[in-house]
């Protein structure tokens, strides 16, 4: 078993999101996610692994190749092993948790529009060249 305390486990930073693995499990990880207010994510994908992120606080828009999707707390938001999306941050601090699980947790970059001059590597750009982006993701809110 596994357990934590979220409130304490939280890390800030200005310039760029802190993603904290709290621990690993058959698989994958669990994670604490701490977004400052405009903060963006990759536009990425993991080939080999389910995400799932689940909104406790705050809330911003998530994006896949064929929509975007408001996310708020009490949101779950599924991401299949290799569909490529994006987290952009709202107005106030956000607190995610995230859970990963799969052969691989290894990130493919496509974008990055929330850091100025960034490259994309040419082992990413041949990955997407031989894989096109798919959004095929499973949106679930559960509300208590």
């Amino acid at each position: 078993m596994l357990v934590f305390d979220l409130g304490t486990e939280q890390e800030w930073n200005p310039t760029h999101h802190v993603e904290k693995i709290l621990g690993e499990l058959g698989g994958g990880d669990v994670t604490i996610a701490c977004w400052e207010p405009g903060q963006i994510s990759p536009y990425h994908s993991h080939p080999d692994a389910t995400e799932m992120y689940l909104c406790l606080s705050g809330g911003g828009t998530m994006r896949t190749p064929t929509e975007t999707i408001p996310v708020t707390p009490g949101g779950l938001v599924v991401h299949p092993p290799g569909e490529l999306h994006e987290y952009a941050n709202g107005a106030v601090r956000s607190v995610l948790f995230r859970v990963r699980y799969g052969s691989d947790m290894a990130a493919r970059h496509f974008d990055w529009r929330g850091r100025t001059g960034w490259v994309q590597s040419s082992e990413d750009a041949a990955y997407f060249r031989d894989n096109p982006p798919s959004g095929t993701g499973v949106r679930v809110t559960v509300r208590a």
